[in-house]
Protein backbone atom coordinates (compact mmCIF):
# COMPACT_ATOMS: atom_id res chain seq x y z
CA UNK A 1 0.00 0.00 0.00
CA UNK A 2 1.74 3.14 -1.21
CA UNK A 3 -0.27 5.71 0.70
CA UNK A 4 -2.06 4.80 3.91
CA UNK A 5 -3.86 8.10 4.30
CA UNK A 6 -7.62 8.50 4.63
CA UNK A 7 -9.71 11.64 4.80
CA UNK A 8 -13.01 11.75 6.67
CA UNK A 9 -15.68 14.42 6.40
CA UNK A 10 -19.16 15.05 7.74
CA UNK A 11 -20.81 17.33 10.25
CA UNK A 12 -23.48 19.75 11.26
CA UNK A 13 -24.97 17.34 13.80
CA UNK A 14 -23.50 14.55 15.91
CA UNK A 15 -25.28 12.07 13.66
CA UNK A 16 -23.01 13.07 10.79
CA UNK A 17 -19.93 12.30 12.92
CA UNK A 18 -20.74 9.16 14.91
CA UNK A 19 -19.90 6.63 12.17
CA UNK A 20 -16.60 8.40 11.55
CA UNK A 21 -15.86 8.09 15.27
CA UNK A 22 -16.51 4.35 14.97
CA UNK A 23 -14.10 3.94 12.05
CA UNK A 24 -11.23 6.27 12.98
CA UNK A 25 -9.85 4.13 15.87
CA UNK A 26 -9.63 1.07 13.62
CA UNK A 27 -7.60 3.00 11.03
CA UNK A 28 -5.37 4.36 13.77
CA UNK A 29 -4.71 0.79 14.90
CA UNK A 30 -3.65 -0.08 11.35
CA UNK A 31 -1.22 2.84 11.13
CA UNK A 32 -3.12 5.03 8.69
CA UNK A 33 -2.57 8.78 8.64
CA UNK A 34 -5.95 10.40 9.24
CA UNK A 35 -7.29 13.80 8.19
CA UNK A 36 -10.70 15.33 8.77
CA UNK A 37 -12.41 18.21 6.98
CA UNK A 38 -15.23 19.89 8.89
CA UNK A 39 -16.68 23.31 9.49
CA UNK A 40 -15.22 26.12 11.57
CA UNK A 41 -17.78 25.98 14.36
CA UNK A 42 -19.85 22.78 13.95
CA UNK A 43 -20.09 20.04 16.54
CA UNK A 44 -17.68 17.94 14.45
CA UNK A 45 -14.86 20.28 15.41
CA UNK A 46 -15.51 19.60 19.09
CA UNK A 47 -15.85 15.85 18.63
CA UNK A 48 -12.99 15.32 16.16
CA UNK A 49 -10.67 18.22 16.95
CA UNK A 50 -9.82 16.71 20.33
CA UNK A 51 -8.80 13.32 18.89
CA UNK A 52 -5.11 12.59 19.10
CA UNK A 53 -3.51 11.70 15.78
CA UNK A 54 -6.24 13.27 13.61
CA UNK A 55 -5.51 16.45 11.63
CA UNK A 56 -8.63 18.63 11.58
CA UNK A 57 -8.99 21.16 8.78
CA UNK A 58 -11.96 23.60 8.78
CA UNK A 59 -13.46 24.97 5.58
CA UNK A 60 -16.18 27.40 4.55
CA UNK A 61 -19.62 25.82 4.16
CA UNK A 62 -23.12 26.74 3.10
CA UNK A 63 -26.24 25.71 4.98
CA UNK A 64 -28.33 24.13 2.17
CA UNK A 65 -31.53 25.56 3.64
CA UNK A 66 -34.93 24.31 2.53
CA UNK A 67 -36.61 27.62 3.43
CA UNK A 68 -36.38 31.20 2.19
CA UNK A 69 -33.62 33.23 3.84
CA UNK A 70 -31.36 36.09 2.84
CA UNK A 71 -28.47 33.83 3.85
CA UNK A 72 -29.31 31.65 0.84
CA UNK A 73 -27.79 34.37 -1.35
CA UNK A 74 -24.44 33.94 0.40
CA UNK A 75 -24.35 30.16 0.58
CA UNK A 76 -23.27 29.43 -3.03
CA UNK A 77 -20.22 31.63 -2.51
CA UNK A 78 -19.42 29.88 0.78
CA UNK A 79 -19.66 26.50 -0.94
CA UNK A 80 -17.42 27.63 -3.81
CA UNK A 81 -14.87 28.92 -1.31
CA UNK A 82 -15.11 25.60 0.54
CA UNK A 83 -14.48 23.65 -2.67
CA UNK A 84 -11.26 25.54 -3.29
CA UNK A 85 -10.17 25.14 0.34
CA UNK A 86 -10.91 21.41 0.27
CA UNK A 87 -9.21 20.95 -3.11
CA UNK A 88 -6.12 22.70 -1.80
CA UNK A 89 -6.03 20.53 1.32
CA UNK A 90 -6.63 17.31 -0.66
CA UNK A 91 -3.90 18.28 -3.08
CA UNK A 92 -1.41 18.75 -0.25
CA UNK A 93 -2.32 15.70 1.84
CA UNK A 94 -3.07 13.34 -1.07
CA UNK A 95 -5.43 10.88 0.64
CA UNK A 96 -6.00 7.61 -1.17
CA UNK A 97 -9.71 7.60 -0.28
CA UNK A 98 -12.34 9.89 1.27
CA UNK A 99 -15.17 8.72 3.53
CA UNK A 100 -18.12 11.10 3.77
CA UNK A 101 -20.83 10.93 6.42
CA UNK A 102 -22.93 13.72 4.92
CA UNK A 103 -24.10 17.03 6.25
CA UNK A 104 -23.65 20.34 4.44
CA UNK A 105 -19.89 20.47 5.13
CA UNK A 106 -19.38 17.31 3.05
CA UNK A 107 -20.64 18.78 -0.23
CA UNK A 108 -17.60 20.96 -1.08
CA UNK A 109 -15.30 18.12 0.01
CA UNK A 110 -16.92 15.58 -2.32
CA UNK A 111 -16.89 18.03 -5.24
CA UNK A 112 -13.24 18.88 -4.56
CA UNK A 113 -12.38 15.17 -4.42
CA UNK A 114 -13.90 14.71 -7.86
CA UNK A 115 -11.70 17.53 -9.18
CA UNK A 116 -8.64 15.91 -7.60
CA UNK A 117 -9.49 12.40 -8.78
CA UNK A 118 -9.78 10.93 -5.28
CA UNK A 119 -12.46 8.23 -4.82
CA UNK A 120 -15.25 9.02 -2.35
CA UNK A 121 -17.45 6.66 -0.35
CA UNK A 122 -20.66 8.14 1.02
CA UNK A 123 -22.49 6.65 3.98
CA UNK A 124 -26.22 7.38 4.24
CA UNK A 125 -27.65 6.69 7.68
CA UNK A 126 -31.26 7.72 7.19
CA UNK A 127 -34.09 5.80 5.55
CA UNK A 128 -34.06 8.28 2.65
CA UNK A 129 -31.01 10.28 1.47
CA UNK A 130 -30.52 13.77 2.86
CA UNK A 131 -30.12 16.83 0.65
CA UNK A 132 -26.34 17.01 1.03
CA UNK A 133 -25.92 13.37 0.01
CA UNK A 134 -28.37 13.77 -2.88
CA UNK A 135 -26.09 16.48 -4.26
CA UNK A 136 -22.92 14.49 -3.58
CA UNK A 137 -23.94 10.99 -4.72
CA UNK A 138 -23.32 11.56 -8.47
CA UNK A 139 -19.68 12.36 -7.64
CA UNK A 140 -19.09 9.34 -5.38
CA UNK A 141 -17.64 5.95 -6.17
CA UNK A 142 -19.84 4.05 -3.70
CA UNK A 143 -22.89 4.84 -1.57
CA UNK A 144 -23.55 2.75 1.54
CA UNK A 145 -26.94 2.36 3.21
CA UNK A 146 -27.88 1.68 6.83
CA UNK A 147 -31.50 0.70 6.16
CA UNK A 148 -32.11 -2.05 3.56
CA UNK A 149 -35.14 -0.04 2.37
CA UNK A 150 -32.82 2.86 1.43
CA UNK A 151 -31.49 0.92 -1.57
CA UNK A 152 -34.58 1.85 -3.61
CA UNK A 153 -33.54 5.53 -3.40
CA UNK A 154 -29.93 4.98 -4.49
CA UNK A 155 -28.27 4.33 -7.89
CA UNK A 156 -28.13 0.57 -8.21
CA UNK A 157 -24.63 0.28 -9.68
CA UNK A 158 -22.86 2.12 -6.86
CA UNK A 159 -25.08 1.36 -3.85
CA UNK A 160 -24.63 -1.33 -1.19
CA UNK A 161 -26.54 -2.10 1.98
CA UNK A 162 -24.07 -2.49 4.86
CA UNK A 163 -26.20 -1.91 7.95
CA UNK A 164 -25.38 0.23 10.97
CA UNK A 165 -21.81 0.99 11.99
CA UNK A 166 -21.68 1.06 15.80
CA UNK A 167 -18.96 2.54 17.99
CA UNK A 168 -17.18 -0.40 19.60
CA UNK A 169 -16.43 1.55 22.77
CA UNK A 170 -20.13 1.77 23.64
CA UNK A 171 -20.16 -1.93 24.54
CA UNK A 172 -17.47 -1.37 27.19
CA UNK A 173 -19.44 0.81 29.58
CA UNK A 174 -19.88 0.25 33.30
CA UNK A 175 -23.30 0.66 34.92
CA UNK A 176 -21.66 1.35 38.28
CA UNK A 177 -19.44 4.06 36.76
CA UNK A 178 -22.40 5.60 34.94
CA UNK A 179 -24.53 5.80 38.07
CA UNK A 180 -21.63 7.28 40.03
CA UNK A 181 -20.96 9.90 37.34
CA UNK A 182 -24.62 10.91 37.32
CA UNK A 183 -24.94 10.83 41.10
CA UNK A 184 -27.67 8.18 41.00
CA UNK A 185 -28.32 4.84 42.72
CA UNK A 186 -29.63 1.37 41.92
CA UNK A 187 -32.91 1.99 43.75
CA UNK A 188 -34.95 2.92 40.65
CA UNK A 189 -34.55 2.30 36.90
CA UNK A 190 -32.82 5.02 34.88
CA UNK A 191 -34.56 6.93 32.10
CA UNK A 192 -32.14 8.75 29.78
CA UNK A 193 -33.48 11.81 27.94
CA UNK A 194 -31.67 12.86 24.75
CA UNK A 195 -32.83 15.66 22.46
CA UNK A 196 -30.02 15.42 19.92
CA UNK A 197 -26.70 17.28 19.87
CA UNK A 198 -28.44 20.66 19.97
CA UNK A 199 -31.02 19.69 22.55
CA UNK A 200 -34.77 19.91 22.02
CA UNK A 201 -36.84 22.72 23.53
CA UNK A 202 -40.16 20.86 23.43
CA UNK A 203 -38.72 17.68 24.95
CA UNK A 204 -36.87 19.63 27.66
CA UNK A 205 -39.95 21.60 28.64
CA UNK A 206 -42.26 18.58 28.68
CA UNK A 207 -39.86 16.42 30.69
CA UNK A 208 -39.40 19.13 33.31
CA UNK A 209 -43.14 19.66 33.59
CA UNK A 210 -43.63 15.92 34.14
CA UNK A 211 -40.73 15.51 36.60
CA UNK A 212 -42.76 15.16 39.81
CA UNK A 213 -44.68 12.22 38.36
CA UNK A 214 -41.76 10.64 36.46
CA UNK A 215 -39.48 10.69 39.49
CA UNK A 216 -41.94 8.48 41.39
CA UNK A 217 -40.88 5.57 39.16
CA UNK A 218 -37.59 6.58 37.53
CA UNK A 219 -34.28 8.29 38.01
CA UNK A 220 -33.57 10.64 35.10
CA UNK A 221 -30.41 11.61 33.27
CA UNK A 222 -31.25 14.56 31.05
CA UNK A 223 -28.93 15.60 28.20
CA UNK A 224 -30.37 19.04 27.51
CA UNK A 225 -28.12 20.58 24.84
CA UNK A 226 -25.68 23.46 25.02
CA UNK A 227 -26.89 26.30 27.24
CA UNK A 228 -30.12 24.49 28.13
CA UNK A 229 -29.42 23.24 31.66
CA UNK A 230 -31.99 24.63 34.12
CA UNK A 231 -30.01 25.34 37.29
CA UNK A 232 -33.19 26.21 39.20
CA UNK A 233 -34.28 22.55 39.27
CA UNK A 234 -33.08 20.60 42.29
CA UNK A 235 -34.79 17.24 42.51
CA UNK A 236 -33.50 13.98 43.94
CA UNK A 237 -32.96 11.44 41.18
CA UNK A 238 -32.75 14.06 38.40
CA UNK A 239 -29.44 15.13 36.89
CA UNK A 240 -28.71 17.38 33.89
CA UNK A 241 -25.83 17.71 31.44
CA UNK A 242 -25.42 19.78 28.29
CA UNK A 243 -23.65 16.95 26.49
CA UNK A 244 -21.65 13.85 27.43
CA UNK A 245 -18.79 12.44 25.39
CA UNK A 246 -16.15 10.36 27.20
CA UNK A 247 -18.55 9.01 29.83
CA UNK A 248 -21.36 8.21 27.36
CA UNK A 249 -20.59 4.49 27.29
CA UNK A 250 -21.05 4.35 31.07
CA UNK A 251 -24.24 6.40 30.91
CA UNK A 252 -25.65 3.99 28.32
CA UNK A 253 -24.67 1.04 30.54
CA UNK A 254 -26.60 2.65 33.40
CA UNK A 255 -29.68 3.33 31.24
CA UNK A 256 -32.75 1.11 31.41
CA UNK A 257 -35.00 3.16 29.08
CA UNK A 258 -34.42 6.06 26.73
CA UNK A 259 -36.44 8.98 25.37
CA UNK A 260 -34.78 10.36 22.27
CA UNK A 261 -35.03 12.02 18.90
CA UNK A 262 -34.92 9.55 16.00
CA UNK A 263 -31.63 10.29 14.29
CA UNK A 264 -30.54 7.09 12.56
CA UNK A 265 -27.08 6.61 14.06
CA UNK A 266 -28.31 7.19 17.60
CA UNK A 267 -31.27 4.82 17.42
CA UNK A 268 -29.18 2.06 15.87
CA UNK A 269 -26.76 2.42 18.79
CA UNK A 270 -29.65 2.06 21.25
CA UNK A 271 -30.78 -0.98 19.28
CA UNK A 272 -27.33 -2.59 19.39
CA UNK A 273 -27.20 -1.94 23.15
CA UNK A 274 -30.76 -3.28 23.54
CA UNK A 275 -32.13 -0.21 25.28
CA UNK A 276 -35.93 0.09 24.93
CA UNK A 277 -36.71 3.48 23.38
CA UNK A 278 -39.46 6.04 23.12
CA UNK A 279 -38.81 8.16 20.04
CA UNK A 280 -39.96 11.74 19.46
CA UNK A 281 -38.88 12.46 15.88
CA UNK A 282 -38.30 15.97 14.59
CA UNK A 283 -41.50 17.27 13.01
CA UNK A 284 -41.83 17.98 9.29
CA UNK A 285 -41.98 21.68 10.15
CA UNK A 286 -38.43 21.46 11.54
CA UNK A 287 -36.93 18.89 9.13
CA UNK A 288 -37.42 16.99 5.89
CA UNK A 289 -39.22 14.26 7.81
CA UNK A 290 -36.40 11.71 7.85
CA UNK A 291 -36.67 11.11 11.60
CA UNK A 292 -40.37 10.37 11.27
CA UNK A 293 -39.58 7.66 8.71
CA UNK A 294 -36.72 6.29 10.84
CA UNK A 295 -38.98 6.09 13.88
CA UNK A 296 -41.80 4.43 11.95
CA UNK A 297 -39.42 1.76 10.68
CA UNK A 298 -38.26 0.99 14.23
CA UNK A 299 -41.81 0.93 15.57
CA UNK A 300 -42.85 -1.55 12.87
CA UNK A 301 -39.99 -3.85 13.93
CA UNK A 302 -41.04 -3.42 17.58
CA UNK A 303 -37.73 -1.85 18.54
CA UNK A 304 -39.38 1.35 19.77
CA UNK A 305 -42.50 3.27 20.68
CA UNK A 306 -43.15 6.58 18.93
CA UNK A 307 -44.93 9.79 19.87
CA UNK A 308 -45.14 12.67 17.41
CA UNK A 309 -43.79 15.98 18.72
CA UNK A 310 -47.16 17.63 18.07
CA UNK A 311 -48.74 15.11 20.46
CA UNK A 312 -46.09 15.40 23.17
CA UNK A 313 -47.65 16.74 26.37
CA UNK A 314 -47.03 16.17 30.05
CA UNK A 315 -49.85 13.62 30.12
CA UNK A 316 -48.85 11.73 26.95
CA UNK A 317 -45.21 11.63 28.07
CA UNK A 318 -46.06 10.01 31.39
CA UNK A 319 -48.42 7.55 29.68
CA UNK A 320 -45.91 6.61 26.95
CA UNK A 321 -42.98 6.17 29.35
CA UNK A 322 -45.04 3.85 31.53
CA UNK A 323 -46.09 1.86 28.46
CA UNK A 324 -42.46 1.72 27.36
CA UNK A 325 -41.60 0.13 30.69
CA UNK A 326 -44.36 -2.45 30.28
CA UNK A 327 -43.38 -3.30 26.69
CA UNK A 328 -39.62 -3.37 27.34
CA UNK A 329 -39.24 -7.18 27.66
CA UNK A 330 -40.94 -7.70 24.29
CA UNK A 331 -38.81 -4.97 22.68
CA UNK A 332 -35.61 -6.52 24.00
CA UNK A 333 -36.57 -9.92 22.57
CA UNK A 334 -37.00 -8.35 19.12
CA UNK A 335 -33.75 -6.40 19.51
CA UNK A 336 -31.81 -9.64 20.05
CA UNK A 337 -32.40 -10.48 16.39
CA UNK A 338 -30.33 -7.45 15.32
CA UNK A 339 -26.61 -8.08 14.66
CA UNK A 340 -24.19 -5.20 13.99
CA UNK A 341 -20.76 -6.81 14.20
CA UNK A 342 -20.13 -7.25 10.46
CA UNK A 343 -21.17 -3.79 9.27
CA UNK A 344 -17.98 -1.94 10.21
CA UNK A 345 -15.77 -4.67 8.76
CA UNK A 346 -17.63 -4.55 5.44
CA UNK A 347 -17.30 -0.77 5.27
CA UNK A 348 -13.55 -1.09 5.79
CA UNK A 349 -13.38 -3.75 3.05
CA UNK A 350 -15.14 -1.40 0.63
CA UNK A 351 -12.77 1.43 1.52
CA UNK A 352 -9.81 -0.85 0.72
CA UNK A 353 -11.42 -1.88 -2.56
CA UNK A 354 -11.93 1.65 -3.91
CA UNK A 355 -8.83 3.48 -2.66
CA UNK A 356 -6.35 4.78 -5.20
Amino acid sequence: MKNKRILFTGGGTAGHVIVNLALIPKYQEQGWEIDYIGSYDGIERKLIGELEGVTYHPISTGKLRRYISKENMKDPFKVIKGIFQAANFIGKRKPSVIFSKGGFVSVPVVLAAKLRGVPVIIHESDYTPGLANKIAIPFAKKVLATFPETMQYLPEKKAEYVGAVIREELFKGSREAGLKFAGLTNKKPVLLIMGGSGGAKKINETVRAALPELLKSFQIIHLCGQGKVDASIEAEGYTQFEYINEELKDIFAATDYILSRAGSNAIFEFLALRIPMLLVPLSRQASRGDQIINAKSFAEKRYARVVEEENLTEETLIKEVNQLREMAPIMIDHMKEFKSEKSRDRVMEIISEVQK
